[in-house]
């Protein structure tokens, strides 16, 4: 449940900031129009930047989370009990500080900021294609929805994921155990080194198949609470006038 309602919570965050910055690098259109490709994309390039500095300490934790129960059940003589995610962000937090409670910060930047510019390009660009007009008019159907928000998922994924992959194995490390990488292109020199360029791109078929349904979902979900919100307040505006005429 908490997994659920923090996820909602990141998506509402991100919707809102793209609706922000898409109109404020497009500032010459009207605002009867949709902000251009452009504007979209560049909307898309600053709330992943933004986004990343709330997600890699919750990504860290996560992920020093995992590997701590991995271990324990790897490990089964060890009578460790698996802490909460608090009780990880604490132990960071007194061993490295602010600097490895952001550790990945770079990375988790270069990761997200193209991905969600290529992101909404994608859904707005597709969406447009299937349904010409639909960016001004709002009347797509669920199913261009669902196509440009499963396609939008499955860009941002295929264009960000070898940056996770190295991502990932760079915030596992911790000052409690020696230091594998001392930095992001050591990590992935080493990574490819050993396991070949290859392991960029493990695991990238079930993470696709998984965004382009997920992704699918939020956009649809996305545009029809906005068509209730726009439905609603044209039906309180009309009821004002109507009021107001009455008397």
């Amino acid at each position: 449940m908490c997994k659920i309602v923090s996820l909602l919570l990141q998506n509402a965050m991100v919707f809102q900031i793209y609706a922000v910055l898409s109109r404020a690098f497009d500032r010459n259109a009207p605002a009867s129009d949709p902000p251009s490709y452009k504007g979209v994309a560049l909307g898309g390039f600053g709330t992943g930047a933004l986004q990343s500095l709330m997600l890699t300490p919750v990504e860290l934790v996560k992920i020093r989370l995992q590997l701590q129960q991995r271990n324990i059940l790897d490990n089964k003589k060890q009578k460790t009990s698996c802490k909460g995610p608090t009780d990880v962000a604490r132990n960071i937090f007194r061993q490295e500080g602010w600097r490895g409670i952001y550790r990945g910060l770079t990375i988790t930047v270069l990761r997200d900021a193209p991905a969600h510019g290529l992101y909404f390009w994608t859904y707005e660009y597709v969406r447009e294609q299937l349904h010409p007009g639909c960016r001004k008019n709002g009347q797509e159907s669920f199913r261009t929805m669902l196509i440009a928000g499963g396609l939008a998922g499955v860009a941002s994924w295929i264009c960000c994921y070898p940056l996770d992959v190295i991502k990932t194995r760079f915030q596992a490390q911790s000052q409690s155990t020696p230091l594998r990488y001392t930095g992001i292109v050591d990590c992935f020199r080493r990574s490819v080194k050993h396991e070949g360029y290859n392991v960029l791109w493990r695991g990238l078929g079930t993470a696709v198949a998984r965004a382009f349904v997920v992704n699918g979902a939020i956009f649809t979900a996305y545009e029809t609470a906005l068509r209730c919100l726009f439905i609603n307040n044209n039906n309180k505006v009309h009821a004002n006038i109507q009021t107001e005429n009455a008397f």
